[in-house]
């Protein structure tokens, strides 16, 4: 049996009117079992509700009452899915969970592949375990837009990359998609010597056959790190082989942008950092679609620090001195940033951080740890007045990092006042006004996406604030 957990109830809200508790498992509504959010948002749609509960006594009660059609319940679930997150049944030769270190919790080496997630969260989905259920089930609520990890249209080849038979299927699950109406993103993890050079040039061009429905395609590199043990023999793109990479997808972009005003065919940031490549510009984004995966984050990145920096902002009255974490990728950007913020008295540097934990090769802020920016913390000589970490490497609501660090004993270790900066224009704001700056995320709800495989409960994240 199957339920969904409440785990916060909102002040002055139905769900209070009603008596309903922390802890109470909702059940049914109208008879209906829910299996996760949507069916839940659908069924409480109506007027009139007849909501089976269980209490944390083990005790059921059904509650009826009539509602207007848009008034919501006002509760927070521990899980969008009630009857658990549908595992991946895949082995892919890329996948980054098979390369995690050993005796990391147990939530990090958690294989999803839930197409609920993919529409409620941007969680990108094989369908290789989809049934025609769950397609009629698509069709049925309309969920739309999907994400989807293509990585190759070719059937023989996507099923040897991604180790599993119904890989091939992937073209005939597009058609069941497009046939219910379904637009969907998206994306290949790009393997040099397997999906890459020619392979690539036919995947795109399958997948832009597929407009309307298929609204962007996302390119990344895949990741390789040092606990990659009997896994397929795979190699990370150099300098040389990233520029090629760029070369050869610009051709497609540009007659895109021809064709339709929009460039459809993304390079995710790894690409122009490896290659030494400017980051194009906003336009070349169209609004952004797949930024959660990595496609032009660097790039919003600048256009909220330009905005920010459109501001007044007061010099300090006496020195400050400030430490700014940050992966190594996007090191040379943040000082080439930080360069042009022009105030007296303050005085930032940018303290980029080699990845010891997962291997020199991972060097993206998310995957950052406590102990390795303890570390170079401790090693960095020179006057010190507070700290500034990538918010992207807490996991959210807990403020614990994937080594299981957390943010409280990294201030302790240190004894420094630290703060977190997830956007550009939030860096900007912690470096102009750290004196005054009250940091305070008390009202954010998120999921936390793990080594591109799972999803955590909501939490509300607990305030930063400085003791």
């Amino acid at each position: 049996m199957y339920s969904g957990k409440i785990i916060r109830i909102n002040p002055n809200s139905l769900a209070k009117e009603l008596g309903l508790r922390e802890g109470d498992m909702l059940l049914e509504i109208n008879e209906q079992r829910l299996r996760d959010i949507i069916d839940f948002s659908f069924a409480f749609a109506g007027e009139e509700i007849d909501m089976l509960v269980e209490h944390s006594d083990g005790a059921q009660e059904m509650i009826s009452f009539e509602k207007e059609y848009d008034e919501e319940l006002g509760v927070e679930f521990e899980s969008a899915v009630f009857d658990g997150i549908r595992r991946c049944a895949n082995k892919c030769c890329f996948c980054f969970v098979d390369q995690i270190a050993p005796n990391m919790r147990a939530n990090l080496s958690v294989k999803d592949d839930d197409y609920r997630m993919s529409f409620l969260y941007g969680n990108f989905v094989t369908m290789t375990n989809m049934s025609d259920a769950d397609f009629n089930r698509i069709r049925q609520y309309h969920l739309s837009p999907l994400f989807v990890s293509v990585h190759t249209m070719d059937s023989g080849l996507r099923q040897r990359m991604l180790g599993c038979k119904r890989a091939g299927d992937i073209a005939l699950q597009l058609d069941h998609l497009e046939k219910a109406g379904v637009e969907y993103h998206t994306q290949i993890v790009l393997c040099p010597g397997l999906n890459d050079g020619d392979e690539l040039d036919k995947t795109i061009d399958a997948i832009v056959a597929r407009k309307p429905y298929a609204q962007s395609l996302a390119i990344v590199p895949v990741g390789l790190t040092k606990y990659r043990d009997d896994c397929y023999p795979l190699t990370m793109f150099d300098a040389k082989g990233a520029g090629k990479v760029i070369d050869q997808v610009e051709i497609w972009q540009e007659k895109q942008r021809k064709l339709e005003g929009r460039t459809f065919v993304y390079l995710s940031d790894e690409f122009y950092f490896l290659a030494g490549r400017d980051i194009p510009p906003a336009e070349h984004y169209d609004g952004f679609p797949q930024l959660d995966n990595g496609i032009g984050l660097a790039r919003n990145f600048i256009e909220e620090w330009k905005e920010s920096a459109l501001k007044l902002a007061a010099d300090y009255e006496e020195p400050v001195y400030l430490d700014v974490i940050s992966g190594t990728s996007i090191a040379p950007l943040l000082e080439n940033l930080i360069a042009g913020l022009e105030l007296r008295n303050l005085n930032v540097r940018v303290l980029p951080v080699v990845n010891h934990f997962f291997g020199k090769t991972v060097n993206v802020s998310g995957l950052l740890t406590g102990q390795d920016i303890l570390d170079v913390l401790k090693n960095a000589k020179g006057r010190r007045t507070g700290v500034i970490l990538p918010e992207s490497a807490l996991r959210a609501g807990e403020n614990i990092f994937l080594d299981d660090c957390s943010l409280e004993n990294l201030r302790k270790e240190i004894d420094i006042p630290i703060r977190t900066a997830l956007s550009g224009a939030e860096l900007w704001d912690v470096l102009a006004h750290w004196k005054n700056f009250a940091q305070t995320k008390e009202d954010e709800t998120v999921y936390m996406w793990q080594s591109n495989a799972a999803y955590t409960k909501p939490a509300r994240r607990k305030s930063d604030k400085d003791e």
